[in-house]
């Protein structure tokens, strides 16, 4: 089972509970939720936001694609996970992206939770424009969304 979304950071901020409602099951015995948020520094430079950019329907595609290729490569059939990023300004502490998995045991849901927020790291088109304390701001090197 798969849930995923692209938050609109204007009209709701992502919410642990509702991941953690969507993976409870008696069937599991592990369930893990990595959260990332904003950071305050980045390169020596002092982080007061991120605005997230991204092509949405590449991005439902690519989660499905990593939620999928993870049963062949991790040779992990049962499962449930759920992945939610942000779209839009998020400030510093604020939650971007949530993962959460759901597996038989802690072992499977370790590699699932690892193997699905580095995929998404290297291969989905979401671009990030960091903010930062002087009023500046940059795009950070992001992922092409020319087909390989």
């Amino acid at each position: 089972m798969l849930h995923t979304k692209i938050v609109d950071a204007k009209k709701e901020k992502i919410d642990i509970a509702k991941a953690e409602n969507f993976l409870s099951s008696s069937k599991f015995g592990a369930v893990i939720c990595f959260v990332g948020t904003v950071r305050n520094l980045n390169e020596n430079k002092k982080v007061t936001g991120i605005t997230y950019d991204s092509k949405d329907s590449m991005v439902l595609k690519s989660f499905k694609e990593i939620y999928s290729e993870a049963e062949t490569k991790l040779n992990i059939k049962d499962k449930t996970v759920f992945i939610e990023h942000v779209k839009g300004y998020v400030s510093v502490e604020e939650k971007s992206i949530i993962v959460g998995v759901a597996c038989k045991h802690r072992d499977e849901a370790y590699r699932l939770s690892r193997y699905i927020i580095e995929e998404i790291k290297k291969r989905t088109p979401i671009w990030k424009k960091e903010h930062y304390n002087k009023k500046e701001s940059e795009w950070l090197k992001g992922i092409s969304i020319q087909q390989k």
